[in-house]
């Protein structure tokens, strides 16, 4: 079998044992999605660059440490995670999201209108979104725009399930009161 198709964890055993060249598969893998993570989380993604290549060299150092019969996604998640709010206290600065952070494709480019919408809803959802407590925006980010699992977002956050529940819920919530008062402020 090609190793494109196996596991993360077994090829986790392949770099260990084999092959430390292979580990260029799990960047590979990872970059984009963990480049996305960073970048909401972040604001900025030069930082997140920055956040994502220090996950990978601390990653690759400790693969050894690394339990297989755990999960390689959630793992390196959570170093990606402890290197952005590095950065986050290191340049103390306001975190912003950009208009990629939210990109959506449109399947019929003539709908315009319906494009302005979405875009308007954007750019409002970026700003709740930023007003939020950093504890309730990342799990928010992990499940609805990462797709991650509570059961995941728990591995990467180190929570327990019924924290990650609740602070997702308690997000909603709060980005819907958040997103309700600045659209009353906005219009």
């Amino acid at each position: 079998m090609p190793l494109s198709k196996v596991s993360d964890e077994y090829l986790v055993e392949v770099v260990r044992s084999e092959d430390k060249e292979k580990y260029a598969l799990l960047v590979k893998r990872y970059q984009d999605k963990l480049l996305r993570y960073a970048t909401m989380l972040i604001g900025d993604e030069s930082l997140a660059y920055d956040a994502i290549q220090n996950a990978f060299i601390k990653a690759y150092r400790n693969l050894h440490g690394f339990n297989t019969k755990k999960k390689f996604s959630s793992w390196i998640y959570r170093i990606v995670h402890n290197e952005a709010i590095n950065l986050v206290k290191k340049h103390k600065r306001e975190i912003h999201l950009n208009d990629e952070t939210w990109k959506i494709g449109f399947q019929d480019e003539t709908d315009l209108e319906l494009e302005y919408i979405v875009k308007e809803d954007q750019e409002l959802v970026n700003r709740c979104l930023l007003k939020l407590d950093f504890k309730y925006r990342e799990p928010l980010i992990l499940f609805f725009l990462q797709g991650h699992s509570y059961e995941e977002i728990s591995d990467i956050l180190r929570l327990p399930m019924g924290t990650v529940a609740t602070r997702i819920n308690r997000g909603k919530k709060y980005l819907a009161k958040v997103c309700t008062k600045l659209k009353a402020v906005v219009k």
